[in-house]
């Protein structure tokens, strides 16, 4: 079938971008988005142009590489994929594709479609982790858990941190994605001792780099390629008022 793409173009972080249309024929509905874009890149090169730059690892859904703003939506149509998990089954032939990085202060874009995330990891500098005596693993039934504290630490542990949230928060809000991190930490023994610590470390930590505040309009759950939900929110923002006492 044939398509035709609105790409963001950037040579440079300091450079001016736009959007440049592409007309790609002979793209297989097969394909997943990621393969179009390999098609599309392989195009240019036979042309002589310069490929676009866009950021893959996995390509199972598994590292958060590829998150790309498409039609409007983080990772493009559907519920809880990532970009690479995307085919080109959601589209028809002679659509319009557009497709943007992230759009955030704290995630300046690189080149094309490729932002710095670094922020998240400074993020999890600032609190993502716990403090443990150093020697051998202790035996792995000596701290009983609740299976149920166990699943929803599990679940809150999937984050990719892809930045998805960012992406379809109006506000740029990384409340999210800092709440799924304090709730994998913060619902096991070996991580509650620190919650308040962490909470306020992370948020002011988040604030300093430029995220926005939540305002509990729900569009990061709603992106999330892994279902994070926003309750996780709720016990970060009881950490962070407890650790004011």
């Amino acid at each position: 079938m044939k398509i035709k793409l609105k790409i963001w173009r950037q040579e440079s972080p300091d450079s001016k971008g736009g959007l440049v249309d592409y007309e790609l024929d002979g793209v297989s509905k097969e394909m997943s988005f990621l393969e179009m874009l390999d098609y599309l890149n392989t195009t240019l090169i036979e042309r002589g142009e310069e490929p676009v730059a866009f950021e893959h690892d996995c390509r199972e859904g598994i590292c958060g590489c590829c998150s790309l703003f498409i039609n409007g939506r983080p990772h493009g149509v559907g519920a809880e994929i990532t970009t690479c998990e995307l085919r080109m089954t959601a589209f028809e032939n002679g659509n319009t594709i557009v497709i943007e990085p992230w759009r955030a202060k704290a995630f300046p874009v690189i080149r094309d479609l490729i932002v710095d995330r670094s922020a998240f990891e400074k993020i999890m500098q600032a609190g993502g982790f716990i403090s443990a005596n150093a020697g051998a693993a202790p035996e792995a039934n000596s701290i009983p858990i609740p299976k149920e504290l166990a699943d929803e630490a599990f679940d809150a542990a999937a984050c990719l941190g892809c930045g998805a949230c960012v992406a379809a928060c109006p506000n740029a809000s990384a409340m999210l994605f800092v709440s799924a991190k304090i709730s994998q930490l913060a619902l096991l023994p070996q991580g509650e001792v620190e919650t308040k610590r962490r909470a306020r470390d992370m948020i002011a930590k988040m604030d300093e780099l430029g995220f926005g505040a939540c305002s509990n309009i729900g569009a990061c759950e709603a992106e999330c390629p892994k279902g994070i939900e926003i309750s996780h929110i709720a016990r970060l923002n009881r950490a962070f008022v407890a650790s004011a006492f």
